[in-house]
């Protein structure tokens, strides 16, 4: 899926890591989302694996609790034939004073080519370049960034729609507190889509305007013409309960019900997971065949294999 008139004619990325998507060119982004549809064709194969990067080593450093993007960035790695070190915060040298910095030494020690960062502070992965020299990538640090989830969700958005020009996209949930929200942003207006934000008041960051985005505080405002509907996961360990009176009535003025797909016969619905069921969606969205979530998470393989390996290629 391409908009018209564009052409990719560079082979390479012109960035060395992935540390966030707003300094990524349109011709960056669709060839990311072009090599990463043909590594979903390998993953459709009975032998699931290529031997691209044999030789080459991955630490996976994950300081923040996670499970569908460490397995899926494990999956790509191991799909790639990279030799892959697992590291997490819990039970590690950093629970016992160790800092960010003397971990990425230690990791640099080992001859690491990549290293796969995700961590509660923002800043973490820009951190980490300057303290090693293979690549990195950015697994979602704090509030700021989360590309590779965005990515996944634009490779998914392609599998319905021909273009992102003037696509309809609307965000709806924690905006102040999302980095998948950030990301999103980024790649979508970079690609020529066009962007409402969705969300109490509490959780809306001042100014987002500034980003090129529209700012709708009722639901059904948003909803109306959308292309794409993209839920948040209310993120209640980010914020406490302090910032909306209650999930209940969350649910009642911003969850997505069965009544808003029959409003919207062809909007698609994403969700980065993991679902609170009854709060972002009712069940009969989770189930609906316009729910496209369980295609995100497998999407986010192909599309973590098409950036270990795009940044690899540059790095050699």
């Amino acid at each position: 899926m391409r908009s018209a008139g564009s052409q990719t004619d560079t082979k390479l990325l012109q960035h060395r890591h992935l540390l966030g998507l707003s300094t990524y060119s349109a011709d960056e982004i669709y060839l990311i989302l072009d090599t990463a549809r043909e590594f979903r064709q390998v993953l459709e194969r009975p032998i699931k694996r290529v031997p691209t990067l044999r030789g080459f080593t991955i630490a996976n450093l994950f300081f923040e609790p996670s499970t569908r993007t460490r397995i899926s960035f494990e999956l790509a790695a191991k799909r790639l034939s990279a030799d892959l070190v697992n590291f997490g915060g819990s039970g590690s040298s950093l629970s016992k004073g160790e800092t960010l910095r003397d971990t990425a030494q230690n990791i640099e020690a080992m001859k690491v080519d990549m290293a796969v960062i995700r961590h509660s502070s923002p800043g973490a992965a820009h951190f980490l370049t300057r303290c090693i020299d293979g690549c990195v990538i950015n697994a979602g640090d704090g509030s700021h960034e989360h590309p590779t989830q965005a990515l996944l969700d634009l490779l998914t958005i392609s599998e319905h729609y021909e273009s992102f020009e003037n696509l309809q996209v609307s965000i709806i949930g924690d905006i102040a507190h999302s980095r998948v929200a950030r990301s999103n942003i980024f790649a979508l207006t970079t690609l020529g889509a066009h962007v409402t934000v969705c969300g109490p008041q509490t959780l809306m960051p001042v100014h987002i305007e500034k980003l090129g985005v529209r700012v709708a505080h009722h639901l059904r405002d948003a909803l109306r013409d959308c292309d794409v509907a993209i839920t948040l996961r209310m993120q209640r360990e980010r914020f406490g309960a302090s910032l909306v009176p209650s999930l209940r009535e969350y649910h009642a003025l911003y969850g997505l019900r069965a009544e808003h797909m029959a409003q919207s016969p062809n909007m698609i619905v994403l969700h980065p997971g993991p679902v609170n069921r009854g709060v972002e969606l009712d069940d009969e969205v989770v189930e609906h065949e316009r729910a496209v979530i369980l295609d995100q998470v497998t999407n986010g393989v192909a599309v973590r294999m098409a950036v270990i390996y795009l940044l690899a290629s540059e790095a050699k």
